[in-house]
Formats: C-alpha cells, structure tokens, sequence
C-alpha cells in the first residue's frame, strides 16, 4: 500500500502544485463545461468492456488471467464503435436532451476516451495481479507532470474549455500507453517463461459472468449517481456551480485516490486470497475500515471547519462559493472513502447482486435530493447539502451489510471445508 500510495500521493501533489495556476487561468465556467464532458464519459465507461477487466485479478492461471484481457480489448472495440455510430446518428439529439449543448463540439471525442479509458483499466488490473505497484506509482507520478503542464502551459495562450478537454483525452491514452510499456519491460525482466496457451474466451466470459450481469450495471449505475450532480448543476444552475462542484469534488476525493485506491488494489488480492484460505474475512475488512477512518477523519474535518477561507486563499476569490460546497461534500465523501475495504470485498463474497440493488437505490435517492434542491428550495447549495446527506447514509449501510455478509460468508467456508 504504501509503494502505491506513494505514486498517487506524487502524483496528487503534482496536481496540486498545479492547481492554483489552472484555476486562475481557466475559471469556474470552463472548469464546469470539461466536467461535463468528463461526467458523461465516466456514465459511458465502466460499461466499456463490460467490466471483465476487474475480472483479470481473480484466475490462478495467467492463461485465464489473459484471455480475459482479451475479451475485454474485444468488447471495448465494440462498444466503442457502437457510441461512435449512435453519436452519429442521434448525437444532436442527445446533446439537447441532456442540455449540455456546451460541449456538442467534442461530443466525437467521447468513443476514443472510452476506447482508452478500457485500455487503462486492463493494464491496471494486470498490474494488480501481478503486484508490480512500483510500475503503476511510477507511471502515476510521470503522467500527472505531463497533463497538468500541458494543461498550464496551452493556458497561458488560450484558456479556453476546449484545451482541458482536449488535454484529458489525450491523458487517458498517455497512460495507458506508459502503463502498457512499463508492464512489458517489468515483466521480460522477471525472466519468466510466458505459456502461449490460448482459453476459449466464450467460456471465460460465462465463468465470470456475474460481472457484465451484475456488476457492470452496478459500476454504470454508480456512475451515473456520480456524473448526475455536474449534469444537473449545469442544466439547472449554470456551467460555473458545474465548476464549483467538479472542483471540490476532485480535490476531496484525493484522499480516496491516494489511500482508497491504494488500499482497493492491495486490498483486493488479498481478500481474494484470504477467501481462498477460508480466513476470516470480517476482520479483515473491519481492521482496514478502522484504519481508514483514521486516516480521514483529520484531512476532512479541516475542510468542514475552514472550506471557504482555503478555497478562496488558494484557487483565487472567485472559488469561495466551491469551499461552502466542499464543507458538505466532505461529510458524504469520508463514508465514501471508509468503505473501500467492503467495496473491494464485494466480488470475492460474489454478493454483486446485492451491489446493484444497493446501487439502484443510489442513484434513486440522489436524484430526489438534487431534483428537491432545485424544484423545491430553488437553491443550488440546498442541493449539495441533500445529495451529501444521502451519501453519508447510504455509504453508512454498505459498510454495515458488507460486514453482515463477510461473517455468514466465513461461516459458510468453514461448513464447506
């Protein structure tokens, strides 16, 4: 954890160290028109490749392990060229529809993005199961200094919305690339004979199917619940409340990309492992949630004291109203980032069922908080403040059920053993 962490926290700082130049340059507006564009491509990516990449970390046989790769690069194909054709054909529509005309002139990018995004998560879980994390810190730290320097340097001269999205395309294959390169050379230098078996990738995806049936629309749920509030700010209030929001929400979830994502992807084989062993799997997930309670609690409190102060002082005047958001969004995104332990141990307990009806009553509660914010109080702030409260609750309840279910599972082991 801390070989990844140490990655994602250089890269964090990077974009930190960055962040009050970009934000001075470009300005809520353009901030809010690059989050929209972003938030529909994150609804459109999880279901990519159907989420068969995650699958990759579970096979004993690197053989299976592979297959899975490639059925994941075939279906990301497809989907891809599939979101290219409906743009094609309905994209004018769609984009009223949504009433994110903003952004219809780059509404093209959007199956590259997705097509690259695939690719990147394939690498990265890869990488997982093979546990060459300094590869994947390494890499993390190289393609943050590039991004966000582009993204400085190309302001300088036109700090328009367009160069952020342009720039965020070409991230996503930047690091794919770099991961797939780091990958190649990492492992010719382990000197390991690599088997040439091929497994019938049709059996593969029946084996595993639980996750384009359950889990794949449980992550495009969840993704949709997390898009809506960028989407909806800017149908409802203006690109620049977009703004505010994409801005809070990215540097609070730091946290979560630092040590979250650090702990899923060390935390993830080992349950794996744990599970297979018919060890207790409770206490594994209580211990890391403690623990990531602790490390939270500091860096969220003080955003919920002093938002508004340190938003203003660090991004300029125009982005105090972001830390009045930020105060709220701290309390939903802690639980958000305390239940990466039950999130990670959802697949191995195979209870992904149970995580799309979780998800489904996510997104149903969100919605009304947002549509109540708006329709009803007619306040954007109001919005913010419903939609975190039903975070917090709903976050609250899946680390509750998950350590309800990790007790029956070991129980279950222990009779079959």
């Amino acid at each position: 954890m801390a070989v990844v962490a140490s990655g994602t926290a250089g890269a964090q700082a990077i974009t930190m160290a960055f962040a009050p130049i970009i934000t001075r340059l470009y300005g809520p507006e353009a901030f809010g028109i690059l989050g929209t564009f972003m938030a529909i491509v994150a609804v459109i990516t999880p279901i990519a490749a159907l989420s068969y990449p995650i699958a990759i970390v579970l096979p004993k046989e690197d053989s299976d392990a592979r297959g899975i790769a490639r059925l994941s690069a075939y279906i990301a194909l497809g989907m891809s060229g599939i979101v290219a054709l409906v743009l094609l054909i309905a994209g004018d529509k769609i984009v009223d529809l949504l009433q994110v005309q903003a952004i219809s002139s780059y509404i093209f990018l959007i199956p590259l993005v997705i097509l690259f995004a695939a690719w990147l998560q394939i690498n990265q879980q890869w990488l997982i199961r093979k546990k060459l994390f300094k590869v994947k810190a390494r890499v993390a730290v190289i393609q943050a200094f590039l991004i966000n320097s582009a993204k400085a340097g190309m302001g300088l001269f036109k700090p328009l919305a367009a160069v952020l999205i342009v720039i965020s395309a070409i991230g996503s294959a930047l690091h794919a690339f770099m991961l797939s390169q780091g990958l190649k050379k990492a492992e010719s230098n382990l000197d390991r004979p690599r088997t040439s078996q091929k497994v019938p990738l049709w059996g593969l995806a029946k084996k595993h199917y639980d996750f384009p049936v359950y889990r794949a629309p449980q992550v495009f749920i969840n993704a949709i619940s997390k898009s809506l509030p960028i989407l909806m700010l800017a149908a409802f209030f203006g690109p620049a409340s977009a703004g505010f929001y994409v801005l809070c929400k990215k540097l609070l979830g730091m946290p979560s990309a630092l040590i979250g994502k650090s702990v899923m992807d060390v935390f993830y084989p080992r349950i794996t492992e744990a599970a297979h062993k018919g060890e207790n799997l409770s206490g594994l997930i209580l211990k890391s949630t403690l623990a990531m309670a602790g490390v939270g609690f500091i860096p969220f409190a003080l955003v919920i004291a002093f938002g508004p102060p340190l938003f203003g002082f660090i991004f300029g005047t125009e982005w105090v109203t972001a830390g009045e958001y930020a105060r709220w969004l701290a309390l939903w995104l802690f639980f958000a980032f305390i239940n990466r332990p039950s999130v990670a141990s959802i697949p191995v307990m195979k209870v992904q069922g149970h995580f799309l009806v979780y998800e489904i009553l996510s997104v149903v509660l969100r919605i009304i908080a947002l549509v109540a914010g708006f329709y009803l109080f007619k306040d954007d702030m109001l919005a913010i403040i419903l939609f975190s409260i039903a975070g917090v609750l709903l976050n609250a309840s899946l680390i509750i059920l998950t350590l309800m279910r990790s007790k029956s599972y070991k129980a279950y082991k222990q009779i079959a053993l």
